[in-house]
């Protein structure tokens, strides 16, 4: 099942997520039959984890 944030905006504007057996898939909620990305779970937590913490380098 896909899902926006709980503090999405009403604009439309936003990236959905959905939990699958062995991936998370991350797409564009204006374009849901357009391409999503996958990630591994593992790599989705410590993405999420970095996120919360501010420790993401939007220059690496």
């Amino acid at each position: 099942m896909w899902r926006t944030s709980s503090r999405s905006g009403s604009n439309g504007e936003c990236v959905e997520v959905a939990g699958f057996a062995d991936a998370v898939g991350v797409r564009d909620s204006k374009d849901r039959q357009g391409p999503a990305l996958s990630f591994a779970p593992a790599s989705w937590t410590r993405f999420v984890a970095a996120s919360r913490i501010d420790a993401l380098d939007a220059h690496a």
